[in-house]
């Protein structure tokens, strides 16, 4: 843990390799993506994660297109949003998508949610295989699927639907650990992102967090970042706010003994986002 970087990678199912961090753009006003991805990227970040449903997947295109980094060199990520469900729609999804950014390929497609029952999941789901399958995306996923979810996709590949989960991706923090869908994850070789892993600063004052700034001199972002890479997760932080890009990623040069790990499991299951992974239909 303490050799990784900034620029450390980890194999995906697919074969390809995906940044321990991102960044996130996740409410960032379309105005204002390009820049602040630029300035992620000026920053050492490789990694961003956009969505259909954010409404920035373009100007998270153009500051790849812009950043003077090799395409090759940088990890891009969205997703197919809610109301994009099914087959059809998702295939339409994906071309809009491509249109929108210009991009000839995408590192990574997740599907936002488990929403619109059985038959539109699973058809989403072929649909990101064809993608893969014709070299239009290199890794595929899933977005805030409980483990019966996870097992009914398990279930499809196993019995030929193709394809195959290289990541998942739900909000994770001490106050909402995902025990059993982390676990499920690794003993399936699914590599976990966690978003909203600084818990929209409304933890920023917990006692905990108070102890452990004071002990490394490091502030709460940091110190939530640090917990979820040696959770072994790949934290999504998200910022608009140019001054903090930079800072909360200096987490490489101080790592969290185990005791102050226990004291970061709360056993609370308290999400501050939406929480699709109750979801049964």
């Amino acid at each position: 843990m303490a050799n990784l970087t900034l620029q450390s990678t980890y194999i995906l199912a697919s074969g390809f390799r995906i940044p321990v961090v991102g960044f996130g753009v996740y409410q960032t006003a379309r105005a204002a993506t390009e820049a602040v991805v630029l300035k992620a990227f000026e920053t050492g970040y490789r990694h961003v994660d956009s969505a259909r449903a954010y409404r920035n997947e373009g100007p998270t295109a153009d500051a790849i297109k812009k950043s003077g980094i090799p395409r090759s060199d940088l990890f891009f990520t969205t997703k197919i949003r809610t109301s994009e469900m099914g087959y059809g729609p998702s295939k339409r999804a994906l071309e809009s998508s491509f249109k929108e950014t210009g991009l000839d390929y995408f590192d990574l497609v997740l599907i936002h949610a488990p929403y619109g029952g059985r038959e539109a999941r699973l058809g989403t789901w072929r649909a990101l295989v064809e993608a893969q399958k014709a070299g239009k995306i290199r890794s595929i996923g899933v977005s805030n699927y409980g483990v019966h979810h996870l097992e009914e996709l398990d279930e499809y590949i196993k019995s030929g639907g193709g394809g195959e989960i290289s990541v998942g991706q739900w909000e994770i923090h001490p106050w909402l650990a995902r025990e059993d869908i982390v676990d499920w994850c690794r003993k399936h070789n699914v590599v976990v992102e966690a978003y909203s892993p600084l818990v929209q600063g409304v933890r920023a004052n917990e006692p905990v967090l108070t102890a452990l700034t004071k002990k490394y001199n490091k502030s709460f972002a940091q110190v939530l970042v640090r917990w979820s890479l040696q959770k072994g997760l790949v934290p999504l932080p998200k910022t608009a706010t140019h001054s903090r890009v930079g800072p909360n990623i200096d987490i490489f040069d101080f790592e969290l003994n185990e005791e102050d790990m226990k004291m970061l499991e709360t056993g609370e299951y308290a999400p501050v986002c939406w929480d699709p992974v109750k979801s049964f239909d």
